[in-house]
């Protein structure tokens, strides 16, 4: 009974058995357009994924924040303690580096010339190890609101985040590595300091640095770095992986938070935010410094770490630096990435990338 016959396109080789075909996890990442193919769940997973930034850019937008463009090629990097991409522009002869924010020193330039609310989502590079939780390539998104502080972003980010789970997944209970949380409600605060001496007996603030790498080895704990920082850090990350959440880690050290600005009551301390979910940090907020000469400090401290051969410290930039003695108003910065799309599917994140970076097959 057919008419007509026409070949759209030759198919040289079978689409692999939906039962035995693509099991090896590698093989099903390298050949995605396969596993989408025969996986309609999947198929859908990405489809809540776009609806998952559209739901936060419709959110920004209602809050009057103004969506920009920043740069993803800078000169220095800036925004956080990773170590980047680095590669080399031809025409300026010049080493350049894959940016590790979205745009953090750029937006608060943006604070600096009259704008009040701004925010972008966009990649993000750190060549730093693959996990269940991190890859070398993401999205994330990160706000900056003039004349507020963290206390306002706390509000607002449970506000966002809450609308995030109703809208995308209509509803609020999760679980996601074993642990059972919601997003419901007002959510609690913990202090740093006191959780880390809760749980390590180590209090950060007062113990010397042979205290603590003891303390580490004791836990079995590896850290990079013999500073006080990197041994602050590692043992907070040991204690964040025995919290459910949802709950506000705040009063973060100074020395762990190179861009936040400190308390006014405690200067060792910072007004800094990070919203903590099954054992993991799914963002980062705080009030911004703003202090030209406290900023020059800091970063004349994460210099030195450098040249100690800390790769993840954070790297001056000293233009940076002039736009704040020009004048920056108080600011709330904040950030977070697709790994809370990942937590919230209960899902390792290269599982919700379309296509992971993989090694290519040896024949």
């Amino acid at each position: 009974m057919v008419k007509e016959w026409q070949l759209l396109s030759k198919a040289l080789r079978p689409i692999p058995d939906s039962w035995y075909g693509l099991k090896d996890e590698d093989e099903r990442l390298r050949k995605r357009y396969l596993d989408l193919l025969l996986n309609p769940e999947l198929r859908e997973l990405f489809y809540k994924k776009a609806l998952f930034w559209e739901v936060t850019r419709d959110f920004m937008k209602r809050q009057g924040f103004f969506e920009v463009e920043t740069p993803t090629i800078e000169v220095t990097t800036g925004g956080a303690e990773a170590n980047p991409f680095k590669t080399h522009h031809d025409d300026f002869d010049l080493d350049v580096y894959m940016r590790i924010s979205v745009g953090e020193l750029w937006q608060k330039r943006l604070m600096a010339a009259g704008y009040e609310k701004v925010f972008e989502i966009g990649r993000v590079y750190r060549n730093e190890g693959s996990s269940p939780d991190h890859l070398q390539e993401f999205t994330n998104m990160e706000f900056y609101w003039a004349y507020a502080d963290y206390e306002k972003g706390m509000k607002l980010t449970q506000e966002l985040y809450q609308e995030i789970a109703l809208k995308v997944f209509g509803k609020t209970k999760f679980t996601t590595k074993g642990f059972e949380y919601d997003l419901a409600g007002e959510w609690p605060r913990i202090d740093y300091r006191e959780e880390v001496l809760k749980q390590t007996g180590i209090d950060v603030l007062k113990a010397t640095e042979k205290e603590m790498a003891k303390k580490l080895e004791e836990l079995k704990v590896k850290y990079e770095g013999i500073n006080r920082e990197r041994m602050t850090d590692s043992l907070w990350k040991y204690c964040r992986k025995n919290i459910a959440g949802p709950v506000f880690l705040i009063n973060h050290p100074k020395i762990v938070s190179p861009l936040s600005k400190a308390k006014a009551d405690n200067p060792e301390l910072t007004e800094r935010f990070q919203v903590i979910i099954a054992g993991a940090e799914l963002c980062n907020g705080f009030s911004e410094l703003n202090d030209p000469i406290d900023q020059r400090e800091r970063f004349a401290e994460q210099e030195k770490l450098i040249d100690r051969g800390d790769k993840e410290a954070m790297m001056p930039d000293w233009e940076f630096v002039e736009m704040l003695e020009h004048g920056m108003p108080p600011t709330c910065g904040f950030g977070f990435g697709e790994r809370l799309f990942a937590f919230l599917v209960d899902k390792p994140i290269r599982e919700t990338t379309l296509f992971p970076l993989m090694r290519p097959k040896i024949e």
